[in-house]
């Protein structure tokens, strides 16, 4: 790892350390509650199977480990990974609260992650593949892990579809969304000026399709939901 990219790490984990407790409230908050329906559909793509193994890298509060474990039977399993600890305790609380005994956690990171090759069935990942430092080194481990033939959905912010309308969601990224976040969290790291910028640094969908392509996928398409502000890609291995 480069030192820039250490540098990238070590400071988005830090500013996720600091809105940890408040993450779950200000997504809601700064969706309109909408995040609710995008990873219900993300589960809806990806197809899951009551005996898959399935792996959520950058899990966070552990919304979409716990929708993927309420799909599964006894026969299946989750594991909820994430690099940041106090989220990921979070979300260890919230699935210990709802006695999912099929899902674990595991402190990992995203562009290494600890398991044997083609270990899953099914993969996903919500809002993180925006914040990891090498964008092909994570594709790669999510190509690596899965099983032949397995599939993998990442949900993440993308470019509203409409001109104009841009406008609009870039007076919201960058004037509002900072303002309401912040006061919220109580925030001081920046984590909500951070944000914005690093959606409009992501690929678009077109862009995203074609790396996810040339990482070896099959079937690589994406849909947009609201508009394009968000999209949910997926592809085979």
């Amino acid at each position: 790892m480069t030192q820039t990219a250490f540098d990238k790490e070590k400071t988005v984990q830090k500013m996720f350390s600091s809105i940890a407790h408040y993450y779950d409230l200000n997504n809601s908050l700064l969706s309109l509650g909408l995040h609710h329906s995008w990873k219900k559909k993300t589960l809806d793509l990806l197809n899951i199977a009551p005996e898959h193994k399935v792996l959520d890298i950058g899990s966070g509060t552990a919304d979409l480990s716990i929708l993927a474990a309420e799909r599964l039977g006894e026969g299946g399993f989750v594991i909820a990974s994430d690099l940041n600890e106090p989220m990921l305790s979070i979300g260890k609380k919230k699935i210990e609260s709802r006695a999912l005994k099929h899902v674990s956690v595991a402190l990992a990171n995203a562009e290494h992650l600890p398991f044997r090759d083609q270990s899953f069935d099914a993969i996903l990942t919500g809002f993180c593949m925006r914040n990891v430092s090498n964008l092909d080194q994570a594709l790669s481990e999510i190509y690596r892990l899965l099983k032949p033939g397995g599939k993998m959905a990442c949900l993440d912010f993308s470019t509203p579809v409409f001109r104009p309308f841009r406008k609009i969601y870039d007076f919201y990224s960058f004037s509002l969304l900072p303002k309401i976040g912040t006061w919220v969290s109580r925030d001081k790291t920046g984590i909500y000026q951070y944000l914005p910028d690093s959606i409009r640094k992501f690929p678009n969908q077109k862009t995203f399709r074609k790396q996810i392509t040339n990482i070896g996928f099959q079937n690589a398409n994406y849909q947009n939901l609201a508009g394009g502000i968000v999209a949910i890609h997926t592809g085979t291995r």
